[in-house]
């Protein structure tokens, strides 16, 4: 079995298998501790591969609403948090096959609280070779670019180069190989180079 790649920070809180044992018996508050403790990782990936904050925060409700209606069926063969990124990821997935013909997002998807999200937190701490321009421009720049990727590949890319996990648990999580995982990051980045060739040093 899977070693949790993001257990609770505090020792005595109850680790994830508890947690999901007193939550698939209908105790709320163990499956708010659970939902608390990886909304904002889940919302990162959606976020990143939706590049729209309204419809990351409506796929994050659904993802949770999906999995506690499907916890009774959680078998533990692999982490609670392996289980729940597979929900989320495929849920993304089908969104945005029926969201196909909305190819472009404009500024306006962006607010005023940009500099507190989670998802550009994680890229503006990042090293730009494009210092000069706000991270706004390079952000809808990066949106767009992951766009034109198909919706695997932009999976892959979101999960290693953005959330930083590793092949393994990103092969677990997408059920492939990690062979296809590696070689799916090899496709999208060439891809996005030439998509953000501009921002090359």
């Amino acid at each position: 079995m899977s070693t949790d790649p993001a257990p609770a920070t505090d020792t005595n809180q109850p680790d994830d298998r508890a947690l999901v044992a007193s939550a698939s018996q209908g105790d709320l508050g163990a499956y708010d501790q659970l939902v608390r403790r990886y909304q904002t990782r889940i919302y990162g990936l959606v976020y990143n591969m939706t590049s729209s904050k309204e419809d990351a925060e409506d796929l994050v409700q659904d993802v949770f609403v999906k999995a506690f209606s499907s916890l009774k069926g959680f078998r533990g063969t692999s982490s609670f948090y392996t289980w729940i990124y597979r929900i989320a990821i495929n849920r993304t997935i089908n969104f945005l096959k029926k969201r196909k013909k909305r190819q472009a997002l404009s500024l306006n998807d962006v607010d005023e609280g940009v500099e507190r999200d989670p998802a550009y937190v994680e890229l503006s701490a990042r090293e730009s070779p494009a210092r000069d321009t706000s991270l706004l421009e390079l952000q809808e720049k990066l949106n767009k670019a992951l766009l034109t990727l198909s919706e695997k590949h932009r999976t892959v890319v979101v999960l290693h180069d953005i959330q930083g996990l590793p092949h393994e648990e990103i092969a677990r999580m997408t059920g492939c190989s990690e062979g296809t995982v590696r070689s799916r990051l090899f496709y999208a980045r060439q891809q996005l180079q030439g998509e953000l060739a501009e921002f090359a040093p």
